[in-house]
């Protein structure tokens, strides 16, 4: 289970350090045989699948759901929309690492290895940031304005894509920031990296902000959907859960490598809250908070990988969870329990996932540059093809 670390209450959270479990509680969990689950009930049949020419590095979905936006390590920037692929950026052989979606659907920006941040509006790039020589791998819009935030060195900007300026620079100092994100009503935008995560103010910039403080580094970081919790997947093998508003953070250990991915589920619990995943390595835990504030959240471990976990995601205002591996499987997790569908399709693995906004397709990439969507299984009408 994970528990509160007990110390003296202040502003700055205090350091996780060894809340105690061993870590012989998970090691024999990771090692359990592959469970060659077969798939039973179809729920999702492929859709759609094209090629990039490499490695597929970030896909997202535009908020209103028709169109799929991916990027590649070769370069190219492209757009799916209603079966057809439109190339916005040719391969040139820097790395495209990164992109988003305004939460309008306005706006899309990408950013990757020269550096450039680049805007479209719609089909038309409207905006070229030149950060040389720093290589911009991670960007975030606010969920409540048309502001840009994105790594540059150890600093990261806001811009504003509706006057088309930069609002402010924000000394991360301790490292290059390792993820970026605002919380749901845009009021806080939180940068993780080496010593842990700093948390500003949207409304008052140069006001200082608040330090989760760690002896690790913040590998991944996430708000959960409601904004009422911020999880920290750690280069130590810890997950650290900070509830906003109470700085005693839970923290949890025993972990068989870095924590890699987290994904919160929007669907809530029986008391209100939601469901958080963490993977590490080929394995997957899957953590609900127990009413019992002292005992904190429960774990449980999902075992089907045989090879990294590079991206998981819940589907919206759902418990199905989807996770993409190294290993060529794209499992689905019916209520986060158990694989009720495997979907394959790569020549090598799977590099990244992102579900439609009404949860109706899930898109995936390959290792080798392959870009599939698979649509849900509409019951008593035949195939779905929405």
């Amino acid at each position: 289970m994970l528990k509160r670390h007990q110390e003296a209450r202040g502003f700055s959270p205090p350091a996780p350090s060894a809340t105690p479990a061993p870590p012989a509680l998970f090691s024999h969990l990771f090692q359990q045989p592959m469970n060659l689950t077969s798939s039973k009930n179809k729920e999702f049949e492929e859709h759609y699948s094209g090629m990039l020419a490499e490695y597929v590095t970030a896909i997202a979905w535009s908020p209103q759901g028709n169109t799929l936006a991916a990027t590649s390590a070769n370069g190219e920037v492209v757009l799916w929309q209603d079966g057809e692929l439109t190339t916005l950026q040719a391969g040139n052989g820097q790395s495209v690492d990164c992109l988003a979606f305004s939460p309008d659907g306005k706006f899309l920006a990408v950013g990757g290895q020269d550096g450039r941040v680049k805007i479209w509006q719609e089909q038309e790039l409207i905006a070229t940031l030149e950060n040389a020589p720093a290589w911009v791998d991670k960007l975030a819009w606010s969920h409540t304005s048309n502001q840009l935030a994105f790594s540059l060195g150890r600093y990261v900007q806001v811009w504003d894509a509706d006057t088309r300026e930069v609002v402010t620079t924000l000394n991360f100092a301790d490292s290059s920031p390792l993820s970026i994100d605002w919380r749901i009503d845009g009021q806080y935008l939180a940068i993780g990296g080496n010593k842990g995560i700093k948390i500003w103010h949207a409304q008052d910039w140069d006001e200082e902000p608040y330090i989760l403080n760690m002896p690790t580094v913040s590998v991944t970081m996430a708000w959960s959907p409601d904004g009422k919790f911020l999880a920290s997947g750690n280069m130590d093998r810890s997950v650290t859960v900070l509830e906003w508003n109470n700085p005693d953070p839970w923290v949890m250990r025993g972990f068989p490598g870095k924590i890699r991915q987290l994904a919160w589920s929007e669907a809530t619990t029986k008391l209100g809250a939601p469901i958080l995943a963490s993977s590490s390595v080929e394995g997957i835990v899957v953590w609900e908070k127990l009413e019992d504030e002292n005992l904190g959240w429960e774990a449980r471990v999902l075992t089907n990988h045989v090879g990294v976990i590079n991206a998981i995601a819940f589907a919206p205002k759902s418990f199905l969870l989807a996770s993409a591996a190294t290993d060529g499987w794209l499992c689905l997790w019916n209520k986060a329990k158990e694989v009720s569908q495997i979907l394959t399709g790569v020549a090598d693995g799977f590099s990244t996932l992102a579900w439609h906004p009404q949860g109706k397709l899930i898109a995936a990439g390959g290792e080798k540059g392959e870009l599939i969507i698979w649509a849900k299984i509409l019951r008593g009408q035949g195939f779905g093809r929405s």
